[in-house]
């Protein structure tokens, strides 16, 4: 049995190609019915994110699958097979375990080390669960997949720096107040990138979000949002006292805050620590307030050198989570190994034993006056040759599959022997009827 991967990603789909072959997250019957139904195609389980759709699916017959899976991803979604193929990537065995391992770990995301994916893929298997369109293999390979992610998150440093800019506004106050806990923010500007900020200082556990804005409906909107107190614009200035942290982002063309204001608020404040952050181009805040005494400003600029310095950071811990995706491929290509392995020496073992059985039969036709104790030394003798035969194919057998050779013996044995195939659902069961052989 084999793992396979059908997909692509933003590395190899612009996003009018990837938005036409997504899949409806609240729709995944239908599609995993489809799926499943594809005569070379055993399990399934359908990933669809923004930056990729991938389907994993178990098969037999490598070549056929992968050829359906294509097939099945273009005519869903009403697309020239031509159109789609130059953007496919398509993956099987220690390549598939890999690349849902890396990508499970966050290794092959935009942002390396980005926490969403984990749980989008675990998202899709609930649904795989749902509609019982996983098995044995897909159950186990996500699992694992879901501890090897566990494993690089809590082994490697590759998650524990802020790769957006709203974020590393968020780390850097902290590591100038310690905690935020206590703080007051003061949002100057009710945009997008004020509102992710805000998410994150609340997230990390401020006191209190003040929001101010030109439009005073829009403060009050966005204050909303985080149970905050709006304040008009032309008032702002009188609250700097309160506020620990200012955060602006407007479109003024000239500054909205200046040094002499700063200055003063200083001195109500009797010299406490702010932490001004200007995310805003043109510029909100003068660039001149980093000279007062316990001001600390930041601009987008020297956010975007932390992000970047963050991402450094990251590649380098990328390396170290790589070192565990490589291991744990190694743990689960073997399992997947002993799920073909383990069901063909069941069937060997069983076929040479419908021919003793068959072969006993005929001779105790033609002896009949064979006593019990003639007849039991003649199956005790057959017995003893099947077992001397079966003994170095089953020896070797059991030692290759922790290795390439493996998979060619079991084709070898199935063709020869004309095995029947074994599901893998049973091989779990038939690993205690193995270790006594």
């Amino acid at each position: 049995m084999n793992i396979l991967v059908v997909g692509l990603s933003h590395k190899t789909a612009p996003v009018e190609i990837r938005e036409k072959v997504a899949f409806a997250p609240t729709a995944m019957e239908k599609p995993l019915r489809r799926m499943l139904a594809l005569p070379a195609v055993t399990e399934g389980v359908i990933v669809s994110t923004c930056n990729r759709v991938e389907l994993y699916a178990t098969s037999r017959d490598v070549e056929a699958a992968t050829a359906q899976l294509k097939r099945f991803l273009a005519e869903y979604h009403g697309l020239a097979a031509d159109v789609l193929a130059p953007h496919l990537y398509d993956l099987s065995g220690p390549d598939a375990i890999r690349h849902v391992f890396r990508v499970a770990s966050s290794l092959d995301s935009m942002v390396i080390g980005e926490p969403q994916i984990l749980g989008q893929i675990k998202t899709a298997y609930g649904y795989a669960c749902d509609y019982k369109t996983s098995g044995v293999i897909l159950n186990r390979f996500l699992h694992k997949a879901f501890s090897v992610a566990k494993r690089v998150r809590t082994e490697t440093q590759i998650a524990s720096n802020a790769v957006s800019v709203s974020f590393a506004a968020v780390e850097l106050a902290r590591k100038i107040f310690d905690t935020l806990t206590d703080k007051t923010v003061l949002l100057i500007g009710a945009g997008e990138m004020c509102e992710l900020a805000a998410r994150h200082f609340v997230t990390n556990g401020v006191a209190q979000v003040l929001v101010t804005n030109r439009t005073y409906e829009r403060a009050v909107k966005l204050a909303q949002e985080f149970n905050g107190k709006p304040i008009l614009f032309e008032n702002f200035a009188d609250n700097l006292h309160r506020v620990d942290i200012v955060l602006a982002s407007t479109g003024a063309p000239n500054y909205v805050l200046h040094q002499r204001q700063v200055e003063e608020v200083i001195k109500q404040r009797r010299h406490k620590p702010m932490f001004f952050i200007d995310i805003a181009v043109p510029r909100d805040i003068d660039p001149k307030i980093n000279d007062v005494d316990n001001c600390y400003l930041y601009d987008v600029d020297d956010l975007q050198g932390v992000v970047q310095s963050n991402l450094k950071e990251r590649h380098k811990e990328a390396k170290k989570a790589e070192a565990i995706v490589e291991e744990e491929i190694g743990q689960f290509h073997q399992w997947m190994s002993g799920l073909d392995v383990v069901p063909t020496i069941v069937a060997l073992r069983k076929r040479f034993d419908e021919i003793r059985q068959a072969e006993l039969e005929k001779t105790f036709a033609n002896l009949k006056d064979l006593d019990g104790k003639e007849r039991q030394a003649i199956e005790a003798m057959a017995q003893a040759i099947i077992n001397k035969a079966l003994h170095q194919p089953i020896t070797v057998l059991k030692s290759a599959q922790n290795n390439a050779a493996g998979d060619g013996y079991v084709e070898a044995l199935r063709t020869l022997f004309n095995l029947p195939p074994v599901a893998g659902e049973n091989a779990e069961t038939e690993r205690a009827k193995i270790d006594e052989m």
